[in-house]
């Protein structure tokens, strides 16, 4: 406990400070206007009393996220490590690729309703889309990265196909991947909300909305806060999984 608040004394600072300035602005002072910006004393009751909703809301957007998400990894690293290993086959491809990924999935959104029959493929399409061009991207520009002389020492070991690219390359290519990955996961929160702003009937976007149809913004500004924590952790679970993996890389 000790060594963490050490390193992220830095970051409970800011915090600090920030929930000062924004209790100053509301509590103390009013400068913000009350009903869009309540205070501490109104958010963390309001959030007490939600929890039992949020909890729920967090089991149903984990439910959408997690196979999207998943989906995507698999897809897109297997796919950009074929993609990225046969050059003939990555010249083909690229420029189509860097059509299709700068396109933003939400675009997708009428035409993924009126085709899908429900509210949780098309969710789960747009979270999947989203995701898989940047894992796709990142896989095959680590591919491509991978230094020459692991592939002379592979080669000479014997190495060639599936076991070159199951030994050497993937593990080569992992640093990017990675980095690909964590960007996705990212968007796919991002997707993960607007999906159930929109076509929800549970989940912490929906919670948010529904509060802010109603204007009950201290359950807004609570979902908000209980949404950031939750997704803090995923982030926080995924850098351990990387530094585990990737331990060579890790910077002190």
């Amino acid at each position: 406990m000790k060594r963490l608040a050490r390193r992220y004394a830095g970051t409970l600072a800011v915090v600090a400070v920030a929930v000062l300035l924004f209790e100053l602005a509301t509590d103390v002072t009013g400068w913000l206007e009350p009903v869009l910006f309540p205070g501490l004393r109104l958010i963390l009751p309001a959030l007490w009393r939600s929890l039992p909703k949020l909890l729920e809301g967090l089991v149903s957007s984990v439910g959408l996220l997690l196979p999207g998400y998943a989906a995507a990894l698999v897809l897109g690293i297997a796919m950009g490590l074929v993609v990225g290993w046969y050059a003939p086959l990555r010249h083909t491809l690229m420029p189509i690729f860097r059509a299709l990924s700068p396109l933003p999935p939400t675009l997708l959104i009428p035409y993924v309703i009126a085709l899908l029959p429900t509210f949780w493929l098309s969710s789960f399409f747009i979270i999947f889309i989203g995701s898989f061009w940047p894992i796709l991207m990142a896989t095959i520009h680590g591919v491509v990265l991978v230094e020459d002389r692991y592939l002379d020492n592979a080669r000479a070991l014997g190495l060639s196909g599936a076991r070159l690219l199951r030994l050497v390359i993937l593990p080569a290519a992992l640093p990017v991947i990675f980095t690909g990955a964590g960007m996705a996961l990212v968007f796919s929160f991002i997707l993960l909300t607007v999906a159930e702003m929109f076509g929800a009937r549970s989940g912490l976007g929906f919670f948010i909305q529904h509060n802010a149809d109603f204007s009950e913004y201290a359950k807004v500004l609570g979902g908000m806060l209980f949404t950031s924590a939750f997704i803090v952790l995923v982030m926080a679970a995924f850098d351990g999984i990387q530094g585990r993996l990737l331990h060579w890389t890790a910077r002190r």
